[in-house]
C-alpha cells in the first residue's frame, strides 16, 4: 500500500480548518480528518464545508462512536466523509452497526484501540469485527495524566510492530508522535501517517501551530511518499 499522509484539523473553528487544510493539501497531504474538537465544535457543519471546499479529498471524521452506531455513521456519510471512527471499547452490536452502515453508504471504517486493556488485542477484535484500519492510538488525556504524576509518557510506538502484526489491514498510530516517529511509522509497517497535534496544531490552544508549517508539510509528505508500497498485515 501506499503510504498516505493524513491532517488532524484538531481544531474548533471552520474557517481556521479550511484555511488549514488549503496549506496541507498544498504541501502534498492525501487526507483531511475532521478532528474531534472540529466534530463537536461544528457538527456536520464542518464535514459538509470541507467536502464543499475539496469534494475529492478523502476526509475521515474522528467520530469516536461508542453508540447509536449506525445512525453517526449514516448522517457523517451523507455529509460526505469517506471514513469514520469507532472505538474498539463500544459494544460489539456499535462495531457491527458501524461497519454495516459502512458498507451501506460506501464509507470505510477506522477502529480505534485508545484505551483497551490490551492495545494489541483490540487492534486484533476490531479487524474480526469487519473494520477496514486500526487506529493504535495512545489517548491526549492518557499522556498528560501519566507525564503529570511522574511517568513515563506512552507512545503508540511501543506496541506498534506488535498490532501491525496482529492484524491483516492498515494500522495508523496516533498519539504524541514526534515528527522523526511519524514519518518512520511506514518502516513499522504502519503505512497511514496522521499528523496532529503538537506537530501541526497546538495541544494546548488548538489552534494551528506556528512557524512554516507548509515548508514543514512539504517535506514530511515527500519524506513518507519515498517509502513506496509498505506491505499490509503479518
Amino acid at each position: 500500500m501506499r503510504p498516505i499522509v493524513q491532517i488532524s484539523l484538531d481544531l474548533t473553528n471552520i474557517d481556521e480548518a479550511l484555511s488549514t487544510a488549503e496549506m496541507a493539501l498544498r504541501a502534498g497531504v492525501d487526507w483531511l480528518e475532521a478532528g474531534t474538537p472540529l466534530i463537536l465544535a461544528e457538527g456536520l457543519h464542518g464535514v459538509r464545508a470541507l467536502r464543499k471546499a475539496f469534494p475529492k479529498t478523502p476526509i475521515v471524521a474522528d467520530l469516536k462512536t461508542m453508540d447509536g452506531g449506525y445512525l453517526e455513521a449514516e448522517m457523517m456519510a451523507k455529509a460526505g466523509a469517506t471514513h469514520v471512527v469507532v472505538m474498539a471499547r463500544a459494544h460489539e452490536e456499535t462495531i457491527h452497526c458501524v461497519v454495516k452502515a459502512g458498507k451501506d453508504h460506501g464509507v470505510k471504517v477506522m477502529g480505534d484501540n485508545l484505551g483497551c486493556p490490551d492495545m494489541v488485542a483490540g487492534a486484533k477484535w476490531l479487524a474480526d469485527l469487519g473494520c477496514d484500519y486500526v487506529v493504535h492510538h495512545i489517548g491526549y488525556d492518557e499522556r498528560r495524566g501519566i507525564v503529570a504524576k511522574g511517568g513515563r509518557q506512552p507512545s503508540p510506538m511501543d506496541q506498534l510492530r506488535e498490532v501491525v502484526q496482529a492484524v491483516n489491514i492498515p494500522v495508523q498510530a496516533v498519539g504524541g508522535l514526534t515528527l522523526e516517529q511519524a514519518v518512520s511509522t511506514p518502516s513499522y509497517g504502519a503505512p497511514l501517517v496522521v499528523l496532529g497535534a503538537p506537530l501541526t496544531v497546538d495541544a494546548d490552544a488548538f489552534k494551528t501551530a506556528d512557524g512554516d508549517l507548509e515548508s514543514s508539510l512539504r517535506l514530511i509528505c515527500e519524506k513518507v511518499h519515498a517509502y513506496g508500497d509498505v506491505k499490509v498485515g503479518k
